[in-house]
Order: C-alpha cells, then structure tokens, then sequence
C-alpha cells in the first residue's frame, strides 16, 4: 500500500467520522428538543392537574368532615372502647392471678 493509497483511507474514515458525528449532532439536538418538551409538559400540565388535585383533595375532605363529624367522633369512640376492653381484659386476669395466689 503506497502513502497516497493510506492517506486516502484515513481521509476516507475521517470523512466517515465526521458524517456519523453530524448524525449524533442531530440526534443531540432531537433528544435536547424532547427534554425541553417534557420539561414544558411537566410544568404546564403535569404540575397543574396535580395541584387542581391536591386542591379538590383539600377541599372534599373539609366537606366531608363537615357532612359526618359524628363519623368522626364515633371513630374516636370506638378506639377508646377497644382501648377499654383490651385493659378490663387484662385487670380480669391480673385478678385472677390474684386469686389463685390467694387461694
């Protein structure tokens, strides 16, 4: 192979080379468009709809605990009860112990 005919070939690949790094340009350019894209979409739309949501969520949940407070109150009410079970169970059994000791 003469010096013309490599000189030729790196000129060739070098060609290659910087056609294939104009193709990654274009498709850097592709990928920044979409990312600017999705960022707007996030922002304008996405961050949007979420805050409409979270107001809603906000705003059903002051109607509804305004609609059944009792709901409420009952559910507190339940939680002491179960509270007050659980500890007369256990003072049974403390008495109980009590007892067979005594006994």
């Amino acid at each position: 192979m003469t010096d013309s005919e490599k000189l030729d070939l790196i000129l060739s690949e070098m060609q290659e080379m910087k056609s294939e790094m104009q193709e990654m340009k274009g498709e850097m350019q592709e990928l920044k468009q979409r990312t600017t894209n999705i960022e707007l979409h996030i922002e304008n739309v996405t961050d949007k709809n979420i805050q409409l949501i979270a107001e809603n969520f906000v705003e059903l949940t002051k109607k509804l605990n305004q609609a059944i407070p009792v709901a409420d109150k009952n559910l507190a009410y339940e939680v002491k009860v179960n509270y007050l079970i659980n500890e007369v169970a256990n003072l049974k059994e403390e008495v109980a112990n009590l007892k067979n000791r005594i006994a």
